[in-house]
């Protein structure tokens, strides 16, 4: 899940100060789970724009907007709304932005109105935990499904540092050092002989930007 978070209302309205006629777009997914991007969120800016003077010429909530076929559907249905418009807003992450201008047909300015902050996992109570940097190269099958790219502050690949302190981060005190949470669980699983593996450094030619997959033939 991708998690993000508003920006104030007046920065929103300060990038839209050229265009008077705004189409807003939200998120079905995680930007409706962070309450960014849902449809309570939607209606907000669009009372926020309305009160700054702007004319709100429509609004749509795809499940996903990061997916085109989802997006391009909703904005299927909502032509009339979109050709008024001379802005879009856009209520979630900074790829569904990017999908939106990929798709747009009508060339409309787009703008975000989140700052994206990271990918997280979501427990039952709601809070989201970042666990997985995305690197590339994923080294949990070797570290108990414990990612230290992620949950070390040093993202060390062959055990703690010389800080860590009775189970807690040197940087952090109140944080669990990774390595130790690795080392219990790898112990628990009768796997600690792993341990006296030599990792290599990682290869950051793997999490270079962008990234693509292809797979449409």
């Amino acid at each position: 899940m991708i998690i993000t978070e508003l920006k104030p209302i007046k920065s929103i309205i300060d990038s839209l100060k050229s265009y008077s006629k705004i189409f807003i777009i939200g998120c079905g997914e995680c930007a409706t789970a962070c309450k960014t991007g849902g449809e309570p969120e939607v209606l907000k800016i669009k009372k926020d724009l309305e009160a700054a003077g702007k004319a709100v010429t429509g609004s749509c909530i795809p499940s996903a907007p990061c997916v085109a076929a989802k997006l391009k559907a909703e904005l299927a249905k909502n032509m009339k709304a979109l050709r008024e418009a001379d802005a879009v807003l856009v209520l979630a992450c900074g790829l569904g932005v990017q999908s939106f201008k990929d798709n747009d047909r009508f060339g409309l300015v787009v703008f975000p109105a989140c700052n994206t902050i990271f990918g997280a996992v979501m427990d039952t109570k709601g809070n989201f935990y970042e666990k997985c940097s995305m690197c590339g190269e994923c080294v949990l099958d070797l570290t108990a499904g414990i990612c230290p790219v992620t949950l070390c502050s040093k993202g060390l690949l062959n055990g703690p540092c010389g800080g860590m302190n009775k189970g807690k981060c040197e940087v952090d005190n109140e944080r669990d050092c990774a390595w130790v949470l690795i080392y219990k669980e790898l112990e628990k699983n009768k796997k600690l002989e792993s341990l006296r593996e030599i990792r290599n450094p990682k290869d950051y030619k793997k999490s270079a930007k962008p990234h693509k997959l292809l797979i449409a033939k």
